[in-house]
């Protein structure tokens, strides 16, 4: 072979190699990202490791119905470990380097404060999918989980008018959802005339093992001959030992019922059972809930993970709903940028697992029925109330004095996440 003909022959395998590597990252480029920020290790990860898979899932599924604009996702999975500082970091890194569409995590409102000023500066979208103690909405967030008003408040509602419940025991962990939530719970109960000293107030660290002495103060708050509840507010992996130790000391639920917001089916499937048979949980969704789309979600969910034993829980419908409205809010915009799928998201309504539609309010929170369950041996939640239809989510609660009459509305032109209705301005906490 010539010289030149070397040459070309090198010319074009060289121009073959390097179009073989365009396509390949033009393919790369074509994926739309999903970034999923949740521990996998750590006090957090009882909790968290199976939101990671559920939207694994989700995106999967997706998919396979074609992606979204004809473009395949693609989830870039990162380990913030139970480090808040930490969560600050990874989301930093999945909005500025790997250029993600959304993210999807979080579980503690630790983790949340400590991410909000990063998705505000770099406009990301958070789709937050867990209980917390409101008192905020973010542009740039969208809470599908529960705020008080659609779990904490009518589940002392329930024990007030169903269990006969005089005093109160408000235990949690030493953070601010269960700061804010109990600060919540106070004012309510004191304003349905429950006085001061019928109320105790308790929090723990993260991880908190020794549950002997707090279990006897609660036993003893209990024998004052008022019908006695607890209010849980205790997160990760501390319920363990705390369910053990309200069993190693006799009560039972019938005589100090404990009503939870962070004990789901997925916890449950870690700790014995029995002893807490008859305790209640309050939540927006039930494995047990009885629906088709449920049935297939469970389907769906055991087929992907390949086992049938894995449970679902609460949080993994609320990530279901929020996947599903981005989506659809994408579809709508025809583009997955930020600005324009916060304008088109307001309003959106999918379907939520309990047989009825979910909306995205413009506060940026979504509209849930609210359901307390009974625990059973076997894990699951037998529902014991249901409100009568969906309940829309208040991100300012409405029984402290700061934030009564602040109103989120993040439709233009008033675009506010802390509009106060009195003074008819907007402020500057929760505003963008």
């Amino acid at each position: 072979m010539s010289k030149r003909g070397q040459f070309g022959h090198y010319l074009s395998g060289g121009i073959v190699a390097m179009l073989m590597v365009c396509g390949a990252a033009r393919a790369e480029e074509n994926t739309i990202k999903i970034g999923i920020l949740h521990s996998l290790s750590g006090t957090m990860a009882i909790s968290e490791t199976t939101l990671k898979d559920a939207m694994l899932m989700l995106i999967d599924e997706q998919n396979k119905k074609g992606g979204v604009l004809g473009r395949k996702l693609e989830a870039v999975v990162v380990d913030p470990a139970s480090n808040w500082p930490l969560f600050a970091e990874k989301a930093r890194d999945l909005l500025g380097k790997d250029k993600v569409a959304a993210v999807f995590g979080c579980w503690t409102s630790v983790s949340r404060k400590s991410v909000l000023p990063v998705f505000k500066e770099l406009d990301g979208l958070l789709f937050y999918p867990v209980q917390y103690e409101g008192q905020e909405s973010e542009r740039n967030v969208f809470y599908t989980g529960a705020a008080p008003n659609q779990q904490a408040i009518p589940a002392v509602d329930y024990l007030m008018s169903q269990e006969g419940v005089k005093r109160w025991v408000l235990a949690g962990t030493d953070y601010v959802y269960p700061q804010t939530t109990n600060k919540i719970l106070q004012a309510y109960l004191q304003s349905k005339g429950v006085a001061k000293d019928d109320i105790m107030v308790n929090y723990t660290p993260f991880g908190q093992s020794d549950w002997q002495t707090i279990v006897s103060d609660i036993k003893k708050f209990g024998s004052a001959g008022k019908k006695t509840a607890v209010i849980s507010t205790i997160n990760g992996d501390a319920n363990v030992p705390f369910y053990k130790e309200l069993a190693n000391q006799g009560i039972k639920a019938e005589d100090i019922p404990v009503v939870a917001f962070s004990v789901g089916e997925e916890e449950l499937a870690g700790l014995d059972t029995g002893p807490l048979v008859g305790h209640l949980t309050a939540w927006n969704y039930f494995q047990s809930v009885d629906t088709p789309a449920n049935a297939q979600f469970i389907k769906t969910w055991r087929a992907f993970t390949k086992n049938d034993k894995r449970v679902t829980n609460d949080p993994m419908e609320a990530h279901y709903i929020g996947f599903n409205m981005w989506v659809k809010a994408v579809e709508k915009a025809g583009t997955t940028d930020p600005d324009a799928v916060i304008d088109a998201i307001v309003g959106v309504s999918v379907p939520n697992l309990s047989g009825s539609y979910s909306t995205m309010m413009p506060n940026h929170h979504i509209t849930k029925p609210v359901l307390i369950g009974e625990i059973q041996a076997d894990g699951q939640m037998q529902t014991v109330w249901q409100s009568s239809g969906l309940v829309v989510g208040d991100e300012w609660s409405d029984y402290l004095p700061d934030s009564k009459d602040l109103i989120a509305d993040w439709r233009k032109p008033l675009s506010c996440g802390n509009f106060n209705v009195a003074t008819g301005k907007c402020g500057g906490q929760g505003t963008n």
